[in-house]
């Protein structure tokens, strides 16, 4: 039998850690590297005739660099990364949007249309792309969440500002660079100074969202597989450049992340979310506060997790990839998840 790892061809090697993981328990695993489709990747589904409703797909496979695989065989598919048609070339013109659109929904509809396991369904992936839904929820189910506002309006914002004694932070929803002068500027978490709030006007044509800002003792990345809840820690703020946002300078902070208990009503409360969203896998951040209040900013169904498995060298040391491979392996290891 074989797992289907949907990711991209520059992925790092979280992919590689999972794949051998995988073969280990005598599975195939198959990489889909899914900005190498439609150009370098073959898909092929046959469906019967209208009458025949035994076997309404005949024939469902794909070709890579490393073979033909039938795809009525996977037992399990892991949906990681997703770039399809981004190799296409400029030279389509303007026949490329439609040609990467047409390959973006092809693919999608082939990943859902099998009848396995997924960590995760495309539809719980999307789901978690909405923060204002996340930190509700996760309020409802014992999370301890930070004041929050998400808003276009400069008038909410300024008495948000008050509202905080004038100690708030300002992020995005979405991840994204501006490239200025071919320079890619990345946008971090950074702290709204009084003097910001005489210069507003360009939430009218951008949201954003504002959080009061916690102080903090150490900060938290939690990963969630299936039944397996594995933190880390890091001391963010012993150096200048992490203190408001630990990824301005996370290369620094590779190699001083450690294990972590969380407390088990956050772990739970935890779960509980991650339940209702309908996810096997998450990546969750949480700032801990001098006093030990144990504050949850968000969770990613896609985030990162290289730098913590047990495979990188002077990591963490957390069992993220075994993990993966006994979810997408093992039914038992699988959340019992509530749609």
């Amino acid at each position: 039998m074989s797992v289907l790892l949907v990711t991209r061809s520059d992925d790092n090697n979280s992919v590689g850690f999972v794949a051998e993981a995988l073969r280990r328990r005598g599975e195939t695993p198959i990489r889909l590297d899914t900005d190498r489709y439609p150009g370098f990747v073959k898909l092929a589904t046959r469906l019967s005739t209208g009458k025949d409703t035994a076997t309404p797909v005949l024939e469902r496979t794909i070709e890579t660099a490393d073979g033909r695989f039938d795809l009525n065989e996977v037992t399990a598919v892991w949906y990681r990364r997703y770039f399809a048609g981004g190799a296409l070339p400029d030279s389509l013109g303007d026949l490329r949007p439609a040609s990467v659109e047409e390959a973006r929904r092809s693919m999608y509809g082939m990943i859902a249309a099998l009848p396995c396991f997924h960590i995760d369904p495309l539809e719980s992936v999307r789901r978690c792309d909405h923060k204002e839904m996340q930190l509700i929820r996760g309020r409802a189910v014992g999370l301890d969440v930070p004041r929050t506002l998400f808003t276009n309006d400069p008038k909410a914002a300024r008495d948000f500002f008050d509202e905080c004694n004038g100690n708030i932070i300002t992020k995005m929803q979405s991840s994204f660079a501006v490239y200025r002068q071919g320079k890619e500027n990345v946008v971090f978490t950074s702290i709204v100074e009084k003097s910001h709030l005489d210069d507003l006007d360009g939430l009218r044509h951008c949201p954003m969202t504002f959080q009061e800002h916690l102080p903090k003792a150490v900060e938290l990345r939690t990963t969630v597989v299936g039944t397996h809840v594995m933190t880390a820690r890091v001391e963010s703020q012993k150096l200048a450049q992490t203190r408001v946002d630990w990824r301005k300078d996370g290369r620094a902070l590779l190699k001083e992340w450690q294990p972590y208990d969380l407390p088990k009503k956050t772990e739970q409360s935890l779960l509980a979310l991650l339940a209702e969203i309908g996810l096997n896998y998450g990546a969750a951040d949480f700032v801990v506060t001098p006093e030990g209040r144990h504050v949850f900013l968000e969770v990613n169904a896609g985030g990162e997790w290289f730098w913590l498995d047990e495979h990188t060298d002077k990591s963490a040391g957390l069992p993220i990839a075994e993990s993966l491979a006994e979810a997408l392996t093992n039914p038992n290891a699988r959340a019992a998840l509530r749609r």
